[in-house]
């Protein structure tokens, strides 16, 4: 999963300051991602009918601005920010990225080290159109550890914001964490994305991607893996 962000947030969990109320450059974040979502709706309504020409230059003008104000709250480079933002067309939605935790019988993680930033997370990376969230999820773990894993339960459904995953993105995602077990012998794991693979217990986690899981969803997902009967989790 790309992590590329754009720039850091406030102080707490989704960039929340003293008393729990969001930091400013937070909010304005927040804001600045929204408003390049209504302006995404609105051309999708609007380009290519001439009658709505006006409507279709202040969306372009409203996206101009969400750019303006994401790279001023995070320093990140307005032309990639807008690369960002403008390789998505039609109504705006979450993007989907699930994850999936395998436990061994000693209760340690299947953690990748990503290639990207040399730090550890579960497998998992972006849901693509026609895919199912659960094949994804098996696909991405085989593709990242080369173990053939199955998912067998939908543990949550968490909007990074919330879970205060850094850095930042100028889009809101959707995680979808799942629990899922071994069900065939190892492979070589693909190297364009893992530097190594590994198993770890909670207390002795390596250095953790923290765009991609954090420590207290590792905690829910142990929780799920020794109460199966939990329900499913979601913001």
């Amino acid at each position: 999963m790309s992590a590329d962000g754009a720039g850091p947030g406030g102080a707490g969990p989704g960039g929340a300051g003293p008393g729990g109320a969001l930091a400013p450059a937070e909010a304005v974040r927040r804001a600045a991602v929204r408003i390049a979502a209504l302006a995404q709706d609105g051309l999708a309504y609007s380009v290519g009918d001439p009658a709505r020409d006006y409507d279709t230059a202040r969306y372009r003008q409203l996206q101009d601005v969400s750019v303006q104000l994401l790279a001023a709250v995070s320093g990140a480079d307005e032309d990639a920010l807008r690369t960002d933002l403008g390789g998505d067309t039609g109504y705006a939605t979450p993007k989907v990225d699930v994850r999936v935790g395998v436990l061994d019988a000693a209760e340690r993680f299947l953690l990748l080290r990503e290639r990207s930033d040399g730090r550890w997370s579960l497998p998992g990376g972006w849901v693509d159109p026609g895919d199912r969230p659960g094949e994804a999820a098996a696909r991405e773990a085989l593709e990242e550890t080369g173990y053939p894993v199955e998912p067998v339960k939908l543990v949550a459904v968490w909007e990074r914001d919330v879970r205060g995953k850094q850095p930042p993105l100028p889009v809101a995602v959707f995680h979808l964490f799942f629990l899922g077990r071994v069900v065939g012998e190892p492979v070589a794991p693909q190297d364009l994305e893992t530097l190594e693979v590994g198993w770890f217990g909670l207390e002795e986690l390596p250095e953790l991607s923290g765009a991609r899981v954090v420590r207290a969803e590792l905690e829910r997902l142990l929780a799920h893996h020794r109460d199966p009967a939990l329900p499913t989790e979601w913001d």
